[in-house]
């Protein structure tokens, strides 16, 4: 049975979008069989036979396209941008001054016209009749590469060559710099080896050699996103949607924009209309899923991320993404081991050869050490482990670093010089890296990780270390038989919840983490309720932990202490449509918009000033401040915590056990508001233990960085002495 027209029209669209230039061709000129003069068939073929460095084949298909409809912009553009590549000036101005008269707005021609006049004139110059005439006969028109080299471009990019693709694409661009295909590709190149900052330069040039290129716009917008440049990456993307209304790809690069500029609500709206267009597509679903867990809508997350493995079975990263949603909002043990069962079943199922033997190096009384992390930046995972590190110089483990990306920056220069070793893992199979660990002889392979983003917990699978763990980036269970030991201490892993951990939980005596103190020298502030006259109660974790729960006890803390407000500080509160959303939430508790300060993000320095404007700091629960509640801790600020029930839900319990407030842990809701309301009631008890709690803190387990890494370097130690190799 023969398919409509627009179905099939759909599904070229779909292959084109999708990077499948062969299918969407001979989808294409199915429909030009029974309708040769389809004026958006041709022009798409166009694009596909000029993307190919065809463009004299490309000509007749976009001219059809322009008589066809010619006051349509996209199409006279098309039109236009191909004859100056096949260094037609005369007959491109022509077009030009038809489009000009037809209203096509001139900030879009008055680009192209620069070309085609800087064109015209080389073409015109002596140097260039002569080539022409000498090249002419050996490979009709120099405007273009010759087929069989962007065959080849393609092919070692499609393949994973990207040392010979770049190789091939650098000599295409310096002979042929306006053919945009191997700017393309260059960009694409630089983005899977991780040098984004010459992908956006590589892309830009591609968008600058053509405009009317949706691809070229979304590549664009992509290498912006990864950069942080996020407003460039939005309006790259929506360029790309302008061009291409049903882009797949340029959709869900909008989504990601929009979700990391903590628009979620919006971000949903791209990520469904993506899934309009191609509802199978699992890294959609998966999107969708961590952006509706930022919402706190977390059955619909949920439901997401099992679409996505519906679709993909064998995507480790929906199953991370899916443990991470149930070991940190809501533990329900029975289907967290099944997940976890599954996951390392895939693991497994991807292992042909793991390491049952390992060299034993030289000198027995060193400890080589291995970290495996996509944190080693301006992260809480960075925090706790500097101060380690620095510690861990003069003692008997040796460390070495397996960042799991290319990431640069300050912290990460920091770290650098605290490692033996650093080995990038980001270029390499998980085979590969576990080859590189093995051959450096690690004792002990510590993952930082767990199922958060930038794991790779695949590589523990291949035991390249007789010993491996997991520790501080995570808060439950890897669910791999392969990974001997989880690090904890007796507040958030107590032997009594074992039965949690396919590892086996060694507990560190005390805290199993030790602050890094800040580099900024900030003194601590007087009670602010002092001056104001009024109780700042205040939480800086994301909003997407401020479960309706939460919202319900903190309303009943605000209700009871009287003119008292909350101060929360997130990047989402960067955006009224989300400051909006907090108020309304408040609102139906009763809770004015005056009682409530809201901020958005700020440096490092300037966050952490911000505790001088908070007399107590209120912990959202199930999943606790870590990271924010130690901090705040550091700058004079108590915090008011809840006692869980599993591995994230006891933080806040270490952190105020290794402080030496456990008074300040509440039972359940009700303990929680009390507490909240004695505390802030006795001013001068709250003023004192401000002016006196950083002294108290560096005589404390959590504070003390050379007494926390004695333990861990002795609880290494015990670990390697029950191995034999």
């Amino acid at each position: 049975m023969e398919l409509p027209v627009a179905q099939l029209l759909q599904l070229a669209i779909t292959a084109h979008q999708e990077g499948k230039p062969q299918d969407a061709e001979r989808l294409y000129r199915s429909i030009l069989q029974t309708q040769p003069g389809h004026a958006g068939v041709n022009h798409n073929l166009g694009l596909l036979a000029v993307s190919a460095g065809k463009v004299e084949e490309a000509l007749p298909l976009f001219e059809n396209a322009y008589n066809a409809k010619p006051n349509l912009e996209q199409f006279c553009l098309s039109y236009i941008d191909a004859l100056i590549m096949a260094k037609q000036p005369e007959k491109a101005k022509q077009v030009l001054e038809q489009a000009r008269k037809r209203g096509i707005a001139e900030e879009k021609l008055s680009a192209l016209e620069r070309r085609r006049a800087a064109m015209a004139k080389t073409r015109n110059s002596p140097s260039e009749r002569i080539t022409d005439r000498k090249t002419t006969r050996q490979n009709k028109g120099r405007n273009y590469p010759p087929q069989q080299q962007l065959v080849s471009l393609l092919e070692h990019y499609q393949k994973g060559r990207f040392r010979d693709a770049e190789v091939l694409a650098r000599s295409i661009s310096q002979e042929f710099p306006r053919h945009e295909l191997s700017w393309k590709v260059l960009g694409a190149v630089f983005s899977a080896t991780g040098r984004i900052p010459e992908a956006v330069r590589a892309n830009q040039v591609a968008v600058d050699l053509s405009p009317q290129d949706a691809d070229a716009h979304n590549n664009l917008g992509s290498t912006f996103l990864a950069l942080g440049r996020l407003d460039e990456a939005a309006k790259s993307c929506r360029e790309a949607l302008r061009l291409s209304p049903n882009f797949t790809a340029a959709h869900v690069n909008l989504g990601s924009t929009l979700y990391e500029q903590g628009k979620f609500l919006r971000a949903i709206e791209s990520y469904n209309k993506a899934l309009v267009l191609n509802p199978d597509c699992a890294e959609i679903h998966n999107n969708l899923g961590n952006t509706l867990i930022s919402l706190g809508r977390l059955n619909e997350a949920e439901a997401s991320f099992r679409k996505t493995l519906s679709i993909n079975p064998n995507s480790l990263g929906a199953y991370s993404d899916l443990l991470f949603l149930n070991s940190s909002m809501r533990f329900d043990e029975s289907k967290n081991r099944r997940d976890l069962q599954a996951f390392s079943d895939l693991v497994d199922s991807q292992i042909s050869t793991p390491y049952l033997n390992w060299s034993k190096h030289k000198s027995a009384n060193k400890l080589r050490v291995g970290f495996v992390s996509g944190d080693f930046k301006q992260h809480p995972v960075a925090i706790f482990l500097e101060g380690l590190l620095f510690q861990l110089q003069s003692s008997s483990i040796e460390s070495y670093a397996y960042p799991t990306n290319d990431f640069e920056g300050d912290v990460t220069d920091r770290l650098k010089t605290l490692f033996n070793s650093w080995t990038p893992l980001s270029r390499k199979t998980d085979k590969e890296a576990a080859q590189a660990i093995h051959n450096d002889g690690i004792d002990i392979l510590i993952d930082l990780s767990g199922h958060t983003g930038g794991n790779r917990l695949a590589i523990f699978g291949w035991r390249p270390a007789p010993i491996q763990i997991t520790w501080l980036g995570y808060f439950a269970s890897t669910g791999m038989p392969q990974i001997d030991y989880i690090l904890g201490d007796p507040f958030v892993t107590p032997q009594s919840e074992a039965h949690h951990f396919t590892e086996e939980i060694w507990q560190l005596p005390e805290s199993y983490l030790c602050f890094t103190p800040p580099d900024q020298d900030l003194a601590i502030g007087s009670l602010p309720a002092l001056k104001n006259g009024f109780l700042t109660f205040g939480c800086f974790n994301n909003l997407s932990r401020m479960t309706d729960e939460v919202v319900s006890v903190r309303a009943e803390i605000l209700r009871n202490v009287p003119n008292s407000k909350l101060f929360l500080k997130d990047k989402q509160l960067d955006y009224q449509s989300v400051r909006d959303q907090v108020l309304s939430r408040f609102a139906t508790h009763g809770i004015s918009s005056a009682r409530l300060l809201l901020e958005g993000r700020s440096t490092r320095e300037e966050y952490l000033k911000c505790y001088h404007r908070v007399d107590i700091a209120l912990s959202p629960f199930p999943y606790g401040g870590g990271t924010t509640s130690v901090e705040g801790l550091w700058m004079g600020v108590p915090v008011v915590t809840r006692k869980g029930s599993y591995f994230l839900s006891h933080l806040g319990e270490s952190i105020a056990h290794n402080s030496k407030l456990s008074d300040w842990i509440a039972h359940d809701n009700e303990d929680y508001v009390e507490k909240a309301m004695r505390f802030s009631s006795d001013l001068n008890s709250l003023g004192e233990l401000r002016h006196g709690l950083r002294e108290k803190l560096l005589k404390t387990p959590l504070y003390d960085l050379p007494r926390f890494a004695r333990h861990f370097e002795e609880a290494l130690w015990k670990m390697r002495e029950s191995v034999t190799f």
